[in-house]
């Protein structure tokens, strides 16, 4: 189901990291080749292999991107929410999708088609420096998923997925998790049972999972323990 974008999707769409930084009259003429299609929980979007043809922005909801294993499980590879964008990259350097994208919530996407993305860095180069700087976020991404599953041990991971959700940088909250369980396993890179194992140790350090939210009780001792105080000060510092 396709439709057209709203005021505030447009306002999401205009401060993202992606084109935040384009002029007002490119921004004016790229919206003109765009369309929002909406899927629902459970539907595909395109499947690895599948010739590339668009990369999307998230106006709303969730987006999984997965590879098929051998076995013909999933190995997630990154989820994206709303104001985050995905396979800009694909666009440029390969024919066909490395992913399988799948919606895990009623999700709505802005899709911007391949060739309109190409002809706009050919002739605009403040569009390809756009798509440079997304493509490197996405890269360093992907390295800090690499450093997490290589220093950290599963409740460390699962500590710093939560501290993320966390509203609040100190104090306690109650936060929703954003997805099933299953899928938060598969992010992290755990199996369920260890995901259940961590929370259970979680225990330990205040925070509670009651069904489909954690109660965080001291959102600091979180953050200590998932190691992300540290990777902020480092980060201010680099």
């Amino acid at each position: 189901m396709t439709s057209s974008p709203t005021s505030s999707e447009l306002n999401l769409v205009r401060n993202t990291a992606l084109l935040g930084q384009l002029s007002d009259e490119l921004f004016a003429r790229l919206l003109k080749e765009v369309r929002v299609q909406e899927l629902e929980t459970g539907e595909v979007l395109f499947v690895q292999g599948d010739p590339v043809d668009a990369f999307f922005i998230v106006l709303e909801g969730w987006v999984k991107l997965y590879r098929l294993t051998e076995s013909g499980g999933e190995a997630v590879v990154s989820v994206f929410t709303r104001g985050q964008s995905f396979a800009e990259a694909a666009v440029f350097t390969m024919a066909t999708y490395p992913v399988t994208a799948d919606a895990v919530a009623p999700t709505r996407l802005l899709r911007l088609s391949g060739t309109t993305l190409q002809n706009n860095v050919r002739d605009d180069p403040q569009f390809a420096m756009s798509m440079l700087a997304s493509a490197s976020r996405h890269l360093h991404d992907l390295v800090r998923q690499i450093e997490q599953l290589k220093t950290q041990n599963g409740t460390q991971r699962v500590a710093r997925f939560l501290a993320g959700l966390c509203p609040v940088e100190e104090g306690s909250c109650i936060i929703g998790l954003p997805y099933d369980k299953a899928l938060i396993a598969g992010r992290l890179g755990m199996k369920p049972e260890s995901l259940s194992r961590a929370f259970m140790r979680l225990r330990g350090i205040g925070v509670r999972i009651q069904r489909d939210a954690a109660e965080v009780t001291n959102v600091e001792q979180l953050k200590k323990f998932s190691g992300e105080d540290r990777s902020s000060a480092e980060a201010s510092h680099s």
